[in-house]
């Protein structure tokens, strides 16, 4: 006989079989592919056919002449945008949360959170027109003082920091949130007694605000850690041309023309396989600092 507390759970075990399901077929089971790292895979002769070469596509992959280069990029493109996305939207949480028109501030929030919703295919699009070097809306505005105009998306020494600014301008607007809710739990009596002490609007913020959203500031921080290898796909394979692969080829692109353009699964495989290693290594790592610093386990 089934228990009434167990009945009652029952509803919700049922409503979590469909999630565990398309679970283990989307990523469960095509974890079997990480068989062809270690094959000279040939898709006619299928997984079970294909030849046995053990670590010989790891030694490959890191015989690549260009394989350094491309983990630079991963890494500094990388950093740079945990860097800068972690400063732009905690300044700007400021900024709004010393807002006292509600409307007006409504009306901010909104449209800095629009790009988020938009996929880098439509962003793509849009940038490329508005970072043009010839009819882009930047240059002209740059040509106005006098600067020449910039080839963003074509220079290899701007690109890097075009993939950054363009990923802060997306996202930083819905990053937001999570600083403005840690703002809203901070006590009200730490601002009026820091008030009565003489404290103006810029030593509140300084002696009080900002140690109120250090422990999320850490928090986010440390949790970011996990994505130093995940330098954005979807964003430079949207953006960048083979006069930028200099500074702008990053694992992920690498993966793509070698495994799909270039038809080198077994390759391919064996570059994703280490970069989801070293992930994994840095997520666990992540985990023990943000347990260690902000009092929060992943798992």
């Amino acid at each position: 006989m089934i228990s009434g507390k167990k009945l009652r759970q029952l509803p919700l075990h049922i409503m979590v079989i469909p999630g565990v399901i398309l679970t283990l077929i989307y990523h469960y089971i095509p974890m079997f592919g990480i068989v062809m790292a270690f094959q000279k895979f040939v898709p006619a002769k299928g997984f079970f056919k294909s030849k046995w070469v053990g670590f010989d596509n790891f030694e490959y992959m890191l015989n690549l002449p260009n394989i350094k280069t491309v983990i630079y990029n991963t890494v500094f493109i990388s950093i740079m945008k945990i860097i800068v996305g972690l400063v732009v939207p905690v300044v700007f949480a400021l900024l709004l949360n010393e807002m006292r028109r509600e409307k007006y501030k409504r009306t901010l929030q909104t449209i800095i959170y629009f790009p988020h919703f938009l996929s880098w295919v439509i962003l793509g699009g849009i940038l490329v027109d508005v970072l043009s070097p010839s009819s882009g809306i930047i240059n002209k505005m740059l040509g106005l003082v006098g600067i020449d105009p910039i080839f963003f998306l074509g220079d290899s020494k701007w690109f890097p920091f075009t993939m950054v600014i363009t990923n802060v301008w997306k996202n930083f607007g819905y990053d937001t949130i999570v600083y403005l809710a840690a703002l809203t739990s901070i006590d009200m009596a730490l601002y009026e007694a820091a008030y009565v002490d003489g404290a103006g609007r810029w030593k509140q913020t300084l002696h009080v605000t900002l140690p109120g959203i250090l422990p999320i500031v850490t928090l986010m921080t440390v949790l970011s850690l996990g994505n130093i290898l995940n330098a954005g796909f979807d964003q430079v394979i949207n953006l960048y041309s083979p006069q930028v692969y200099s500074t702008g080829d990053i694992l992920d692109t690498l993966v793509y023309r070698i495994g799909l353009v270039e038809a080198q699964y077994s390759v391919a495989t064996a570059v994703g396989l280490f970069k989801s290693v070293i992930s994994l290594v840095l997520i666990l790592v992540s985990n023990k600092l943000a347990n260690k610093y902000a009092g929060y386990r992943i798992f």
